[in-house]
């Protein structure tokens, strides 16, 4: 069964004409239907290969699943509307993150329900090669609480910036996300690195 994307909206011809759909959220304007079918399948592509690595981010900036599927959502009509109004589609994938940890911490000041401790981003999670025996696994656990630990205790910045790394965004991606130079998001990574680095010495 197809899923049907919030912004999906059914085109038709009438006559042999193209018809015409209103843009949502913008008044007054309308697009050729086809036009607004091949936007919705870029979009509707984007958001199948995209949610998954954009809600792990907002997780980890302190969301809750539920706000951070709204988040999810509210990104993509963004980017819908986005396109629609002919604006730039220069690194879209910057765009998307960028407007999705906007539209985070939007959230997060809203409700108020950040939780305290961040969670984790799944590349820190440990992994067992084979089967290890209990005194292995201890220390796993070990070492992996201390990378929790580390992790929480980095500024929102650096945490940020290695949390978009660790999604594949290239530092020039990031530093548009986050609205920041490329060195900063140089800096905020070489740091976060060095302080994991530690965990496992």
């Amino acid at each position: 069964m197809a899923v049907r994307h919030p912004w999906h909206v059914p085109a038709s011809s009438v006559g042999g004409a193209v018809a015409t759909l209103p843009i949502p959220g913008v008044s007054g304007k309308a697009v050729p239907a086809t036009h607004r079918v091949e936007i919705h399948d870029e979009v509707t592509a984007l958001f199948d290969d995209l949610r998954e690595p954009i809600l792990r981010y907002l997780l980890s900036m302190g969301l809750s699943v539920a706000d951070g599927e709204d988040v999810v959502q509210e990104t993509f009509l963004a980017l819908f509307r986005h396109l629609h109004r002919g604006r730039p589609r220069t690194n879209l994938r910057g765009w998307i993150f960028r407007t999705a940890h906007n539209l985070g911490l939007k959230s997060r000041r809203l409700n108020g329900r950040a939780r305290k401790t961040i969670r984790t981003p799944s590349f820190a999670d440990p992994v067992a090669d084979g089967a290890p025996n209990p005194e292995q696994r201890l220390r796993m656990r070990q070492r992996y609480d201390r990378m929790c630990a580390v992790l929480n205790a980095l500024p929102a910045r650096d945490r940020y910036c290695l949390s978009l790394r660790a999604e594949g965004l290239r530092y020039r991606e990031i530093a548009r996300a986050l609205g920041v130079s490329l060195g900063t998001v140089s800096n905020c990574i070489r740091r976060a690195a060095a302080r994991l680095q530690s965990v496992q010495a």
